[in-house]
């Protein structure tokens, strides 16, 4: 049986028929009529992780019977999964518990050299209003840059590090709580990443940002914030956003190497929480082939690297895409 999908060039046969429909020019998708359980066929899977590829940032409606060990289990079908974390792991090792929102633009975990490839978020508990998860294309904001400045992003490197004044970034849930802040600083992580990227599966170009990065290599502290706050804004401009505001069944998965997402935190003092199953990635590579390299920290114990390999006949829903051997 044929997946009925609604974007060209991601058509699977599977045994599992679902629809897919396109909800921004940049990113984003909604899958329906899909039912993710152990008996999910092959074929079915692959077709899941091309439209991830292709949309960035996927919502799977309808997924009401979906428990920890099912996100996991789901998980491991379309990659291997990380630890919870790299240094938070006292609320378990599989799935991270995140209560609160990350009101700030970040890809996950780039503070090691092997940034994870996916994430599949699942909401325990929602606030009786906002709390919406918002995506950002980084391939799109690399895409619109004018070539000067895509010139210089090609040809900077920038140190991650999860060393910073956390709570200065994240102000609502977790961040509150000094446990959590003194567990997430207790072992320092530094990496070195290319700022420009190239997508190991589908060959984009894609910026590599957000609110890990301490310094660009070779400038100055001045220097790093206006070029980063340059940057920054290419990625965060409304029109390459993709806002999701959660409902009960949802499940997200969204490709860490080509996005940034953000917790809205306008919810007051209402609670909320989601789990998190994090897949295993590659080490960034860039534009000149030089792979990002580890200054503090050993993140091997965290994650295996991934063989990421090329998708054949790759192509992306938006015309907004550079694509890189």
């Amino acid at each position: 049986m044929t997946a009925i999908l609604e974007t060209p060039g991601v058509q699977s046969s599977t045994r599992t028929p679902f629809r897919v429909t396109k909800l921004g020019h940049n990113l984003g998708a909604r899958i329906d009529g899909l039912h993710i359980d152990a008996d999910l066929d092959a074929a079915t899977v692959a077709a899941i992780a091309r439209v991830v590829a292709v949309h960035k940032a996927v919502i799977i409606t309808g997924q009401h019977h979906i428990d920890d060990d099912a996100q996991y289990a789901f998980g491991q079908r379309l990659g291997v999964p990380t630890k919870a974390h790299p240094t938070v792991l006292s609320r378990g090792e599989d799935l991270l518990p995140l209560e609160g929102a990350a009101n700030s633009w970040h890809t996950d975990v780039t503070f090691v050299d092997r940034i994870p490839k996916m994430s599949i978020l699942r909401a325990v508990v929602q606030p009786e209003y906002g709390g919406a998860t918002m995506w950002a294309s980084t391939v799109a904001g690399y895409a619109a840059l004018p070539e000067p400045l895509r010139i210089l992003a090609d040809n900077l490197r920038a140190v991650h590090t999860n060393d910073y004044d956390y709570a200065e970034h994240l102000t609502v849930g977790d961040s509150s709580d000094p446990a959590y802040r003194e567990e997430f600083h207790k072992t320092v992580f530094r990496t070195e990443h290319p700022v420009v990227r190239v997508h190991p599966e589908t060959g984009e170009r894609a910026l590599t940002l957000g609110h890990f990065v301490e310094s660009f290599v070779g400038l100055k502290t001045s220097e790093t914030a206006d070029i980063l706050r340059l940057l920054q804004a290419r990625i965060e401009r409304p029109d390459n956003t993709f806002r999701w505001n959660w409902n009960a069944g949802d499940l997200a998965i969204w490709d860490n190497r080509s996005t940034q997402h953000y917790g809205v935190a306008d919810f007051g003092s209402a609670y909320r929480k989601v789990n998190r199953v994090t897949l295993a990635g590659d080490i960034p590579v860039g534009v000149d082939g030089r792979p990002s390299v580890s200054l503090n920290g050993d993140a091997s114990g965290y994650s295996v690297v991934d063989a990421a390999r090329r998708i054949p006949d790759f192509e992306p829903a938006s015309d907004r895409s550079i694509r890189d051997f």
